[in-house]
């Protein structure tokens, strides 16, 4: 099976703040950020080279063909439904499994003015070392790796998700591309698109 998971577009969040699961707003450049997002998954989608490193031209207007993707799902958080709806999967099913890594009591503060000592545990070992009242990756893995044992069961082949950019990490260590402790060495850019295959 294919799985194409998309990062949603950027945030309009002060750089620096802890927002996981928090439904934060999106910049005011979301248009012209999933327009972008949209013509690469339409020409991934066709089997575009320019999916395969290159650019695409200003000009790339390609039709949306549904019919070659078997399900969508997305994250329930608004950034990722919004994006998900922009590129025409309005009824994509919606997996609470799909959501950020959760941050608990340090959601929405700034990572520099968070006083919880765990904080100093967390840098040290985010993989095992959970957040506050939150996740540790592992606990995000964890769900991540249920929502997957469960998709590989399904008679697709080709399923897209509209989700986030610790999900695309765990998604790719499930899939054996990088250890879990080299994760962060691989993150996807807002708006952008890995597949794997299961």
């Amino acid at each position: 099976m294919e799985v194409i998971l998309i990062r949603h577009t950027s945030v309009d969040v002060n750089p620096g703040t802890c927002y996981g699961q928090t439904d934060v707003p999106l910049k005011a450049s979301f248009p012209q950020e999933a327009a972008r997002t949209r013509a690469e998954l339409e020409a991934l989608l066709k089997g575009c080279d320019f999916c395969k490193g290159g650019e695409p031209s200003d000009n790339v207007q390609v039709a949306m063909e549904p019919a070659t993707v078997d399900y969508v799902y997305t994250s329930p958080l608004s950034r990722c439904t919004r994006l998900a709806e922009f590129c025409g999967y309005g009824n994509a099913e919606r997996d609470g499994r799909l959501m950020e890594i959760d941050f608990g009591e340090w959601e929405m503060q700034r990572f520099d003015d968070i006083s919880d000592p765990r904080l100093q545990e967390w840098y040290a070992d985010y993989l095992n070392v959970p957040a506050t009242g939150g996740e540790s990756f592992m606990i995000l893995h964890q769900r991540v790796c249920t929502f997957l044992d469960e998709l590989r069961q399904k008679p697709w082949q080709r399923v897209v998700i509209f989700t986030h950019g610790g999900v695309l990490l765990s998604a790719q260590v499930y899939a054996g591309l990088f250890r879990p402790e080299e994760a962060f060495d691989h993150q996807t850019p807002h708006g952008g698109i890995v597949k794997i295959e299961l």
